[in-house]
């Protein structure tokens, strides 16, 4: 009989690709993972796992047992959802992970709708950039992520999350006062392409926009200033430090005086933004609310 404990070891050493990143994740000892590792091996007589210099990786028998673990995971979410529907109804806490305009823009208004319309729910947020609460659902270390689309990131028809979509919104061009195109109603982004820049650091899916971005227009942005707060990215432009694309949602509240805000000429680089659980879990009834309000924000 094989173990489900031992399918969340297996399903986390195949997506942090080393023993000892799958250790963190559980809250276990990396020689804790590998008696486990070993004892599913054991319970299904196939060697599940390679180690090499780089890491671990599946074995083409690791790699079956995982699509059945995707399966089998999710069933059990959903056992649990229906279980605590049965029990008593929504009462408990709810822990989402959301980037910080994600926070102000869907998941701070879905707490307060939840506080009239579900009073037993109580939601505890993390701060969690676009591309790290993703991870953080799938080791179950927070039971909702507000996340953003971006290269490597889970598809929407992943076997271990459900997505919601919830917005998108366009970037805009931050140029400073002085620029040459401040005067412009729209601004082109192939006539930023000898300019420096000013951006968030790689790996934030913001930057992955704005690389895209400007490749679609034809060249490779010299990026001289790096910052994943938006506010510093602005300030940066007002001191005539460089050009941005920032978020839209992200401009809003900051204090605008030394730079001029233009839309994108043509088709606008956007941040799409969704709301990810878990597959099984999507109908529990602490979560279901949840996602409901965020739905609810989002299109209002």
């Amino acid at each position: 009989m094989i173990e489900a404990r031992r399918l969340h070891i297996l399903r986390a050493v195949a997506d942090h690709r080393t023993v000892t990143a799958a250790a963190a994740a559980l809250y276990l000892t990396p020689s804790a993972v590998s008696q486990q590792l070993a004892a599913l091996e054991q319970e299904t007589g196939h060697r599940l796992v390679e180690r090499g210099a780089k890491g671990v990786r599946l074995t083409p028998a690791g790699e079956i047992l995982l699509s059945h673990t995707n399966v089998v995971l999710a069933q059990l979410e959903r056992a649990e959802a229906e279980l605590a529907a049965y029990s008593s109804g929504a009462a408990g806490t709810v822990t989402v992970a959301a980037f910080a305009t994600g926070i102000a823009q869907v998941v701070a208004p879905a707490l307060s709708r939840l506080a009239l319309l579900a009073p037993g729910i109580r939601l505890r947020v993390q701060d969690a950039e676009g591309d790290a609460s993703l991870p953080m659902v799938l080791d179950r270390q927070v039971d909702v992520a507000v996340a953003v689309e971006y290269r490597g990131a889970p598809p929407a028809d992943d076997p271990r999350l459900i997505h919601v979509p919830l917005y998108a919104e366009p970037f805009d061009a931050v140029v400073p006062l002085t620029h040459r195109l401040a005067d412009a109603a729209e601004i082109s982004l192939a006539e930023l392409a000898k300019d420096p820049w000013i951006g968030p650091y790689p790996g934030n899916p913001c930057h992955e926009v704005v690389v895209l971005a400007c490749e679609n227009a034809g060249f490779q942005p010299r990026l001289e200033h790096s910052s994943d707060d938006f506010r510093a990215v602005v300030a940066l432009a007002s001191a005539d430090a460089g050009v941005a694309l920032v978020p839209r949602s992200a401009l809003r509240g900051m204090d605008l005086a030394g730079v001029v805000v233009r839309p994108v000429d043509g088709v606008a680089p956007t941040r799409r933004v969704f709301a990810a659980v878990r597959r099984g879990t999507e109908e529990h009834p602490l979560i279901r609310p949840v996602l409901d309000a965020l739905e609810e924000v989002a299109r209002t």
